[in-house]
């Protein structure tokens, strides 16, 4: 896998699911936000290489 901004994406993915997993568990409203955020963030990822042409 390529890093993105210095850091690898097999060590992000669970980072941020661990994080949005123990906001969703102390504040159950901000699931839509979160899952909504990480959908955004993840296209924007996918898509940057081909954004860049």
């Amino acid at each position: 896998m390529h890093p993105i901004f210095g850091i690898d994406v097999l060590v992000l993915s669970p980072l941020i699911a661990l994080i949005f997993g123990l906001l969703i568990l102390f504040v159950p409203r901000l699931l839509n936000y979160l899952i909504a955020i990480y959908l955004i963030v993840i296209g924007i990822i996918g898509l940057w290489p081909h954004l860049m042409h």
